[in-house]
């Protein structure tokens, strides 16, 4: 074997020549079939070559078959093909390659001679930016938000829900202060705890923004960045940035560790560095920085706001009740919002209690709001999210307004507007209709206690409020996605709701775990060899499965393949498919599956090379997961990455309410074995759907 030219390997080994041993990772974000194939390809080309190669597979079902640190210290080097940022920090001291993943699966024995004359990676430094071409690409900024809002998730809806079990179970109203609970009771422990978890809310998400961008060094000036923008006391205000002056702060610490790591220092300084100078220089900056520059600004807003909004206190309760309620729903939390409610809470002891019914009605919108869009729309929503629109309406109905911040943190430019318009139209309808709230609290818990007079009223402002908010979110989430080209929950598999692992950046690995009760997960490869048969060399099979067999779990049948397609272009192609699956019974809806699929080919073409395409949808327009398979002898134009034109056309459908990842890894299943040429050569010769399904039974 002639070894590739370049720099002699940097593993370890002794004595004999031995094998070359190599590593790769894959992963793509917006579908899991592409790191699969990449992967399958990648050890392929080693097995050809005589190298030994390991394959980390970063897919939609979690990361499989990881490289640990004994099969780092052995490699030779290490190829990455993702279209999505992997930590490369292990693998420092080792030659590492970074490409597009569609690289992976187009020229494998390419980035196999590359490797070995690639540069050796240093501890600190910044990844490699893949190359193009492998699929779209969230922008650095997208993902580090995205980060941070993943991690804070847990702590919104902990923290909300106890506070709301607390109040609801062991509150009472006090006009004297709002709604209490007993002091020293259960249940006040109950709020404690669920208190605590709302104020590491903020720190969670300004750390891990950080974190996302300049690692380990940056998580303790982001959290510590993050606490300060929400204590407004330290900057002399009464109101803290919230969770605004989270994202400002997570930013900026995650920027200023990239630029301290560029200093050149001297040598005996450089480990010490990353646990001490960077984060105690960082979070000094960074503190000091907010307290005297950006914390002015927020204290002078929140003086002048309330000055203002003391002067309009005469004007017509239409606009006064509208005006709040864009300041409620404007930051949930921070100056803005703190600003308004303190307002109203004031004037209560003034024995004005108008300007408090008017913030009561719109505190609720916002969470209620933002639960129902992903109750009415929810291809639109990935599974996490659609899990915490769920807390997000119970958290609204206790006045927890917190609820909608992970949809505006995430979506700010659709999901602000949206809010602000909701809460000004509920603000503006308790005004004219002139509710009362006695306490200083807002949500329909304040209704059910007794607190709010003009009850009827009060619940029209907030339901009529609740639903401008989640149409007008569902109309400008829509219109974005439109724009970008996907629906966001295509960063899955199947594009339309599947929950997927948040891109992690320089240290976030692996931000969501793989759903539990997931099928066996497919076995990573090192180099495999397609087991010989009869139809390597050119003849078909003549059996079929056996009697009972059930071919990729049951879900391709007899019924759902055709051996010859009509359809000469993609859409028409999809529509007949959709046609085929819905003989069976399992589509309500063949109209939205179509349409489901094509939002789907919009993201991101399924059309995998190798003449494959694999369109795939989850909808509620089919009733059970159902696959169907289709030849073209033509083939039919897919917008493939190696430009083939498909002639293997697979396609899966599954309900929204699919239980667990069984869909993704049929999904995983199938792209593996479609890269066995000698696999794709038998289905293609067989000659009708029985000697077809004879075929598929051997993937397993």
């Amino acid at each position: 074997m002639t070894s590739p030219a370049g720099p002699p390997p940097t593993g370890g080994g002794s004595g004999e020549q031995k094998r070359l041993r190599l590593l790769a990772v894959t992963a793509c974000p917006t579908g899991i079939a592409h790191t699969y194939m990449a992967a399958e390809k990648l050890a392929q080309a080693a097995e050809s070559r005589g190298i030994d190669m390991k394959v980390e597979t970063q897919g939609s079902i979690g990361a499989e078959n990881v490289l640990d640190d004994n099969d780092v210290k052995h490699a030779d080097g290490i190829i990455v093909a993702a279209d999505k940022d992997v930590d490369l920090s292990r693998f420092a001291g080792k030659r590492v390659l970074t490409v597009g993943v569609a690289e992976g699966i187009r020229h494998p024995e390419q980035l196999i001679e590359r490797v070995m004359s690639a540069p050796v990676h240093t501890p600190g430094s910044a990844p490699t930016a893949p190359a193009s071409g492998g699929g779209k690409e969230r922008s650095v900024g997208y993902k580090a938000l995205m980060n941070g809002v993943s991690y804070m998730i847990p702590f919104v809806v902990v923290g909300g829900l106890l506070i709301a079990i607390s109040l609801s179970l062991g509150g009472h109203t006090d006009p004297s202060g709002g709604l209490v609970i007993p002091k020293d009771s259960f249940w006040m422990d109950i709020n404690n705890i669920g208190v605590i978890g709302f104020t590491l809310m903020v720190p969670i998400l300004s750390g891990y923004i950080a974190y996302a961008i300049g690692d380990r060094p940056a998580l303790v000036p982001g959290m510590i960045g993050g606490w300060i923008a929400n204590t407004g006391e330290l900057y002399d205000s009464k109101a803290g940035a919230g969770f605004i002056g989270a994202i400002v702060t997570g930013f900026l610490a995650g920027y200023l560790v990239l630029w301290i790591k560029k200093v050149r220092v001297p040598k005996f300084a450089q480990p010490i560095m990353p646990i001490i100078v960077i984060p105690i220089v960082a979070t000094t900056a960074l503190g000091l920085f907010f307290i005297y520059v950006i914390g002015k600004p927020i204290s002078w807003v929140f003086e002048h706001l309330t000055s203002w909004l003391s002067g309009m206190t005469g004007t017509s309760a239409i606009l006064l009740g509208a005006i709040l309620g864009l300041m409620i729903a404007f930051d949930m939390g921070g100056p803005v919002n703190k600003t308004a409610f303190l307002f109203g809470a004031g004037l209560i002891a003034t024995g004005n209690q108008t300007v408090m019914g008017m913030c009561a009605a719109a505190i609720p919108v916002m969470p209620l709001g933002q639960g129902l869009a992903t109750l009415i729309r929810k291809r639109l929503y990935t599974e996490q999210e659609r899990e915490t629109g769920l807390a997000s309406l119970f958290m609204g109905c206790f006045g927890i307004s917190e609820g909608a911040i992970p949809f505006a943190a995430a979506r700010p430019a659709q999901v602000i507007p949206a809010n602000m318009l909701g809460g000004a139209v509920a603000g503006a309808i308790a005004g004219v209709a002139g509710v009362e709230d006695a306490v200083p609290h807002g949500g329909p818990i304040v209704a059910v206690l007794g607190a709010v007079s003009g009850v009827p009223m009060f619940f029209v402002a907030v339901l009529i409020g609740t639903v401008v908010t989640a149409l007008t979110t569902v109309a400008l989430v829509d219109i974005s996605e439109r724009k970008r080209g996907g629906a966001p929950g295509g960063d899955a598999g199947l594009g339309t709701g599947v929950s997927t692992p948040e891109p992690a950046l320089v240290g976030a690995a692996a931000v969501s775990a793989p759903s539990a009760g997931a099928g066996p997960a497919p076995q990573a490869v090192s180099a495999p060899v397609p087991a010989p048969t009869p139809a390597d060399t050119g003849n078909p099979p003549a059996t079929s499965p056996a009697d009972g067999a059930e071919v990729l779990s049951g879900y391709l049948t007899e019924q759902t393949v055709k051996v010859e397609l009509d359809a000469t272009d993609k859409e028409s192609a999809i529509r007949e498919m959709a046609g085929l699956l819905a003989g069976t019974g399992k589509v309500a809806d063949a109209d939205e599956l179509v349409a489901t699929a094509l939002r789907r080919e919009a993201q991101g073409t399924t059309g995998l090379g190798e003449e494959i395409a694999i369109p795939h949808a989850k909808t509620d327009a089919v009733t059970a997961p159902i696959v169907g398979f289709a030849r073209s002898a033509p083939g039919v134009e897919w917008g493939s990455l190696d430009g083939t034109k498909a002639r293997l056309v697979f396609m899966i459908a599954v309900p929204e309410a699919a239980a667990g990842d069984e869909h993704l890894r049929i999904l995983a299943l199938l792209s593996r074995k479609l890269m066995d040429a000698g696999f794709r050569e038998r289905l293609l010769a067989a000659g009708d759907e029985r000697a077809v399904l004879g075929v598929l039974s051997e993937i397993q």
